[in-house]
């Protein structure tokens, strides 16, 4: 299964959870407490990324940066922000950084 297929699929789960109540779900109790709540959790899961990092526990770091990537997933739901617009900007802005690169390189070359 290619990258985007599992963030989209968990993108999906994440948008029913938004609309179908199943008890016991975490995602549920996130949208029932409200943009508040997934801001505090996107805070605090940016920071146990940032720990992770400085530790040299890989294992560590890949599960917080998952954890990271979900709240940020619950955020965009929340916010109505679908994952295809997340990825027209980041092609919009590869094909800035290319530019600049290409720019860079012509006036290396004078």
């Amino acid at each position: 299964m290619r990258d985007m297929d599992v963030l989209q699929g968990l993108f999906e789960v994440i948008k029913d959870r938004k609309e179908n109540l199943i008890e016991g779900s975490y995602t549920n109790y996130l949208f029932e407490k409200g943009l508040d709540k997934i801001l505090k959790k996107v805070g605090e899961e940016s920071t146990e990324v940032v720990i992770a990092a400085k530790n040299s526990n890989k294992e560590e770091f890949v599960n917080e940066i998952c954890d990271l990537t979900y709240h940020i997933l619950v955020l965009m739901v929340e916010k109505g922000v679908e994952l295809h617009e997340i990825k027209k900007e980041l092609e919009k802005r590869r094909e800035k950084i290319g530019n600049k690169k290409k720019e860079r390189r012509e006036i290396e070359n004078i």
